[in-house]
């Protein structure tokens, strides 16, 4: 018994410091603070910030829930060496052992220590130098990408797709929504480069394509990135469709241009114009975020807008189908000879290189 004992006592040391470290008791506040939100009666008036709320709402219970059922074991276990009764010893080692490996597990959040890591994310797929080829590749990660998030139970959801002239994606814009996303996903940013025999070549030669994937912490809240109207320039248009009955004929398409760093987002797939307007800022505030986090620059003025272009000499990964099999990131110089599993959403092996490699 005296073992349990001590063995609760630096758990509940554990958790009290890691709680406090990841801020929970802030988080517990906001729960609250969420919750009176949606009992307001006129909170689904604006249905798009009401499912906002909730999505973030779900993902801060889902951060602190496995926190206090921890708590709960400690407290459970305290009561029981109160009553000092060894017939419940095995029960109470069973219960502490498996709190200790969550607890342990759910240190390595400490890991997520940069300004946007507990954010949600959004993703950008473009495709790069290589044709067809690129543009298939492009169709090919977000796939990947889409089936990890699946894995995970993690919310995705398409923003943006343009398709390829023949096949694949000349570009994609998703959502995922879940715990520290940012702080998972960041180490995807960048170029990935593809080798393979190409199915879009006659002769069936080898072939290089590149894609170039962005990854932005979602930016919900407009005081997080202040941005002048006056550095803004909006252009409405008709938004693309199938045609016939399904084409779009209002002008609700957006395009936002930011002048002082040229990035121009442009967005159709939701209803109205405003609410493409609503998307394409909170893209623009993600994508300034992710500037100043990569220039290191606190002065929104001083940001420049990005160079970086997907060809030779600017990948991070190599997925090479042909002539072996192997996925290696050029960072981390993690690998892996199953590229069919990476591409089926195996990421998780590279996801935390990528956090040890920060952190080494």
């Amino acid at each position: 018994m005296e073992d349990i004992k001590e063995r609760n006592e630096k758990l509940r040391q554990l958790v009290a410091e890691t709680t406090a470290k990841l801020k929970i008791p802030e988080l517990e506040n906001e729960i609250v603070l969420l919750q009176a939100e949606s009992k307001a009666l006129d909170f689904w008036k604006d249905n798009l910030k009401a499912q906002a709320t909730m999505r973030r709402l779900a993902n801060l219970e889902n951060r602190v829930k496995p926190w206090n059922d921890i708590k709960k074991v400690i407290d459970e276990v305290d009561d029981w060496i109160e009553l000092d009764d060894k017939s419940v010893l095995d029960d109470l080692n069973d219960q502490l052992t498996q709190a200790e490996k969550q607890a342990s597990n759910l240190k390595e959040q400490l890991k997520f220590n940069g300004p946007y890591d507990d954010a949600d994310v959004i993703m950008s797929i473009h495709a790069g130098a290589g044709g067809t080829d690129a543009q298939d590749w492009a169709q090919m990660l977000l796939r990947m990408y889409v089936r990890w998030a699946e894995k995970h139970k993690f919310e995705i959801t398409i923003i943006e797709e343009s398709a390829g002239e023949e096949a694949g994606l000349k570009s994609a814009t998703f959502e995922v929504d879940g715990s520290y996303l940012y702080g998972l996903l960041k180490g995807e940013h960048g170029v990935h480069r593809l080798v393979r025999l190409s199915p879009y070549n006659a002769d069936n030669l080898r072939q290089t394509s590149f894609a170039k994937v962005d990854v932005l912490p979602k930016i919900n809240k407009p005081d997080a990135i202040v941005i002048n109207e006056k550095d803004l320039k909006f252009d409405v248009f008709h938004s693309g469709g199938a045609g016939g009955q399904s084409v779009n004929t209002t002008d609700s398409a957006v395009r936002l241009t930011h002048l002082p760093t040229n990035i121009v987002i442009t967005i159709q797939n939701e209803r109205s114009q405003l609410q493409n307007k609503e998307t394409a800022m909170v893209i623009l505030r993600s994508r300034l975020a992710q500037l100043q986090l990569e220039q290191h620059k606190s002065d929104l003025a001083e940001i420049k807008g990005p160079v970086q272009s997907a060809e030779w000499g600017n990948q991070i990964r190599s997925y090479v189908l042909h002539p072996y099999k192997q996925v290696k990131d050029l960072r981390t110089k993690y690998e892996t000879s199953d590229p069919d599993g990476v591409l089926d959403g195996d990421l998780d092996g590279f996801i935390d290189a990528y956090l040890d490699y920060t952190i080494s």
